[in-house]
């Protein structure tokens, strides 16, 4: 969470690029070797729940409710699926087709989905990053110390 607060941008985009390829190549390579229509739904589905799991478990452990997002990965394995019916007898249109659906579909859902999180900077201040350990913190760089020594 602190991670997104301060690189939202970015990680909004790294998430998004992740989170397609995660769901476009795992269904797409069921689905081709399956041929079952509906594949990539299915597989969107366990992620989610799979998420749903990740996230109670973070909140057992203290952290906010909003600490784990769940992404909206349903609406375009639906839209992968539909594409894949509809170029069944062409799996290269499937993939290409399927993947700039989803590739789209999926930044633009979790966009919105991201908007209804509670302020990540509110959060961020009521949740501090933990202090470092001795072990861990930066020493001062020592070269040129005795430059001019004689």
């Amino acid at each position: 969470y602190i991670f997104y607060t301060d690189w939202a941008w970015t990680s909004f985009v790294v998430f998004s690029i992740s989170q397609s390829t995660m769901l476009v190549v795992g269904a797409i390579y069921y689905m081709l070797f399956t041929g079952v229509p509906g594949t990539a739904t299915y597989y969107a589905t366990i992620m989610t729940i799979y998420t749903w799991v990740a996230k109670g478990a973070w909140f057992a452990l203290g952290y906010p409710y909003d600490f784990v997002v769940v992404p909206v990965w349903i609406p375009s394995a639906m839209l992968l699926d539909l594409a894949y019916w509809a170029t069944r007898r062409n799996k290269h249109a499937a993939i290409l087709i399927g993947g700039v659906l989803v590739g789209m579909s999926l930044p633009l859902f979790n966009m919105i989905n991201l908007l209804l999180v509670a302020d990540p900077l509110e959060m961020a201040f009521k949740y501090p990053r933990p202090t470092l350990p001795p072990y861990m913190t930066p020493i001062e760089p020592q070269a040129g110390k005795f430059y001019n020594s004689p």
